[in-house]
């Protein structure tokens, strides 16, 4: 019996926990009782949301179905086979209210019926009544803001309002909770839809409607604005097209001691075949109420007070009737300290400018509806965010705006020159107008556009503060000049630029965009020294040349346009370096090799230094770049470049470096032992004039103290023989301090031979090297030595000193200039032309 017991407990025990398992997997169905009353005329419909599987179902007297449709009158029992129903069902609950053949109900509207199950829901309102009495919906103190179509409120609970007109829907707009508009009043009927998510208890819908007298229009939109806020509203059917010849009003409520402004973001028009669609204001106080004005206009601001708006439509072309659309915003902001403030801004000297005042981004960020408005106003009426001035005339402008940090200017100049004769010799100032740095408003860019014909090419000049890379990475300026010179069809970046640097002149060919860009709030205190000016010069013969004048003992790095992408195919750049004359100019590359591979041509490096018979050194993309080498004298780099295979590009980066030159211990030598020869001949010849004071003597020559007293190597490694140079020639003195006698034999009659310097007088070209013609390409070797051999200190030459007689005519001054100058002959001379500055 003991044994029976425990057995029947174990089985009791076992069949409880399987009840208990079986309760788990299988909960119990809760059930859901909808009990409509007829005259409610409501009727709810339970479906699935589209595209879900029919994983759960509806189950009604062991009846399992996808959907439920519960009629006016009905009263239905349910349950769902899933216990998440609200994955996987939507429900909608319409009422219908006629307010033509019976009364309307007038007050709240309820959320009916009670006990719906939890599901995301949609209540609809479809409300018959007359056109000729207008139906007003009013919302709680919420309020309601209106969002464009496809956006979504963040709470997800949202309003969207339609109007019937002779059988057609007009989309009036949707609306979120927590706005500014207060009331719509409508024409005709109406169909009100509350969209509300499953997880939010709601009681009541949040409006109540309301009878009034025909509006005779679309709709009437009441918006309420307290304090300084922003509003975005839309034309009925936005984004598509307003209806036909219809007219709506916008009825804005503002504080008085506010300020509301108009900006119309986005519209188009329609094609009208009568009348014309355009939106009137009326503003309490105007003279000329209505104010009409186009949609293309800038619409008021600083509109004191409320006010409304009207949209007028017009009658459409049958055919092509285009869209009437519109999106607009209403800025609402305290009077301005500074609203009478005026800034004179007078560009009624300047030629072919716009001066353009803007948000800061602008025209790439348009600044968010929410963000703190800033206006620039023309007249007090008439303000925008962006506001242009053109040249010609005299502006007053002032500022709605609290912070002006948050605005920037941006100006254009074009200069143009069709004909060298009439600017050639005109000079231009590119510097900023006063008129724009007096603003208190930052300048983000001034741009310069200079045109020419193809003969004409433009040259840059900065005497005083001169140019550098601001890749180098030691600008420290509040701004920049980016540099683009540009045709049809190709452009090149010669590139961005600061002051402060050595380039002195560039001249570019093609048309040429200077942009001047400002990098912090310093550039009203930097900008009074510019001095870049520009002028047009006739064709040159590369694309761009560089005149760089160093300061001494300073680097120097320059690149190649378009760095560092690479140079164009087929173009040619040169650098002009000029080398002070006690100085040494080391050029050193920044790699060894161009990186160019040529699919057609080929690309060159040519260095020449500017002097007589200077070697020329010419290096081809297959070959390896100079080593590092010291340039005694001004010189030329040239870079030429051919068409590049594929994904290679052709960059190149140098770096000049200047230092004193070296002191030549043979010729302190020289000189001091010439001192020497002079004092001891400048003692025999006052010795002697004191025993001879007028004895007449033939002129003779002095030993010229001023050339180069350094012994002579060989002819083959000087640059000059001793026969080419002038370190034998003596000068002519008078022979009233002579010494000749000391040198006469036979009573004067053998007279000492005479060597006579003749200087090569030949043409010299004045513009850079440039590669050589193929066919002699075998004959140019790349050097790579960085230094040229020192003469042998060791080798004589055989030329002896010799004397010159004075030619007839020739002064004492021009004999000793021609001793003492240089007989090379520049490749370019400096030759700057005298002009007017514009």
């Amino acid at each position: 019996m003991a044994a029976g017991r425990a057995l029947a407990a174990l089985l009791a025990a076992l069949l409880a926990a399987l009840l208990v398992a079986s309760a788990q997997l299988f909960p119990r169905e809760v059930s859901f009782t909808i009990a409509l009353h007829k005259a409610d005329n409501t009727t709810v419909m339970i479906k699935l949301k589209p595209g879900l599987s029919p994983s759960c179902r509806i189950r009604m007297k062991n009846v399992i179905r996808s959907e439920l449709n519960i009629k006016a009158g009905e009263n239905v029992t349910f349950t769902f086979t899933c216990s998440t129903p609200e994955k996987y069902f939507i429900m909608e609950i319409q009422k219908n209210i006629d307010c033509v053949s019976g009364l309307c109900p007038f007050g709240d509207v309820h959320l009916y019926p009670l006990g719906l199950p939890r599901l995301n829901r949609t209540y609809i309102w479809d409300v018959k009544a007359s056109t000729k009495a207008g139906l007003e919906l009013k919302f709680s103190t919420s309020w309601l803001r209106q969002i464009e179509p496809g956006k979504t409120c963040p709470d997800s609970v949202s309003y969207n309002i339609s109007s019937c007109i002779d059988k057609a829907m007009v989309n009036i707009g949707t609306f979120c909770r927590n706005g500014s508009v207060s009331r719509i009043k409508l024409l005709g009927g109406v169909v009100m839809s509350l969209h509300l998510p499953w997880h939010l208890p709601f009681t009541t819908s949040g409006f109540n409607i309301a009878n009034r007298a025909s509006i005779k229009r679309l709709c009437i939109i009441e918006s309420i604005l307290k304090g300084e806020s922003s509003i975005t509203l839309m034309s009925p059917n936005y984004p598509l097209g307003f209806p036909e010849d219809e007219l709506m009003t916008w009825q804005f409520v503002i504080p008085s001691n506010m300020r509301a402004s108009m900006f119309f973001h986005n519209y188009s028009l329609s094609n009208c075949e009568r009348k014309e669609e355009r939106v009137e204001y009326y503003i309490p106080g105007s003279p000329s109420n209505p104010e009409v004005f186009k949609l293309s206009d800038s619409q008021p601001a600083n509109i004191a007070g409320s006010f409304n708006m009207s949209l007028q439509g017009c009658d459409q072309d049958a055919q092509n009737p285009g869209i009437l659309r519109l999106l607009f915003q209403v800025v609402v902001q305290h009077p301005q300290v500074d609203e009478n403030v005026t800034h004179l801004v007078d560009l009624s000297k300047e030629k072919n400018m716009t001066v353009t005042l803007h948000p800061e981004g602008w025209p790439s960020r348009i600044p968010l509806m929410s963000e703190p408005i800033c206006l620039i106003c023309k007249d007090p009426r008439t303000c925008d965010r962006v506001l242009t001035l053109t040249s010609g005339a005299v502006y007053r402008i002032s500022f709605l705006c609290k912070d002006l940090s948050q605005l920037r200017i941006t100006a254009e100049k074009g200069i143009g020159c069709m004909d060298i004769r009439w600017c050639q010799r005109k000079i231009y100032s590119l510097s900023v107008p006063k008129a724009i740095t007096r603003l208190s408003i930052r300048l983000h860019k001034f741009i310069w556009k200079l045109l020419a014909t193809d003969m004409i090419n433009v040259e840059i000049k900065s005497p005083s503060l001169k140019l550098q890379h601001s890749t180098a990475g030691r600008c420290n300026a509040s701004y920049r000049y980016s540099i683009v010179s540009a045709t049809s069809e190709t452009e090149l970046n010669v590139g961005e630029f600061c002051p402060g640097g050595s380039i002195e002149k560039i001249q570019m060919r093609n048309n040429i965009t200077i942009a001047l860009k400002t990098f912090g709030k310093g550039f009203i205190n930097e900008s009074l020294p510019q001095d870049l000016k520009m002028s047009f010069v006739p064709h040159i013969k590369d694309e761009c040349t560089f005149t760089v004048s160093p300061n001494p003992k300073t680097e120097v790095c320059l690149q190649a346009p378009n760095w560092p992408y690479g140079l164009p195919p087929s173009v040619s750049i040169s650098w002009f370096i000029i080398v002070p004359s006690k100085q040494t100019a080391r050029l050193e590359f920044s790699k060894d090799r161009m990186g160019v591979a040529c699919e057609t041509g080929r690309a060159f490096v040519n260095i020449k230094e500017e002097t007589l018979g200077a070697e020329e050194i010419v290096c081809r993309e297959d070959e390896l770049l100079p080593q590092p080498r010291n340039m005694h004298h001004n010189f030329w780099v040239n870079v030429s470049n051919c068409k590049p295979v594929d994904k290679t590009r052709l960059t190149l980066q140098f770096q000049v470096t200047f230092a004193d030159k070296p002191v030549d211990l043979g010729i302190i030598l020289g000189v001091v032992a010439g001192a020497g020869v002079l004092t001891a001949i400048g003692l025999t010849v006052y010795c002697v004039k004191k025993k001879k004071k007028k004895t007449q003597n033939p002129m003779v020559g002095v030993y010229n103290a001023n050339v180069n007293t350094q012994m002579p190597g060989k002819k083959g490694l000087l640059g000059k023989g001793r026969q080419n140079n002038e370190s034998h020639v003596y000068a002519v003195i008078d022979d009233a301090v002579v010494y000749g006698h000391l040198l006469k034999e036979s009573n004067g009659s053998v007279a000492p031979e005479v060597d006579v310097y003749r200087p090569f007088d030949g043409p010299i070209g004045s513009l850079p090297p440039s590669p050589p013609p193929f066919s002699f390409r075998k004959d140019i070797k790349c050097s790579s030595n960085t230094e040229e051999e020192p003469p042998s200190l060791m080798d004589t030459d055989q030329d002896t000193y010799t004397f010159a007689h004075q030619k007839a005519g020739q002064s004492d001054g021009a004999a000793n200039k021609k001793a003492k100058g240089d007989t090379s002959v520049p490749l370019l001379e400096n030759k700057e032309q005298d002009g007017l500055v514009e």
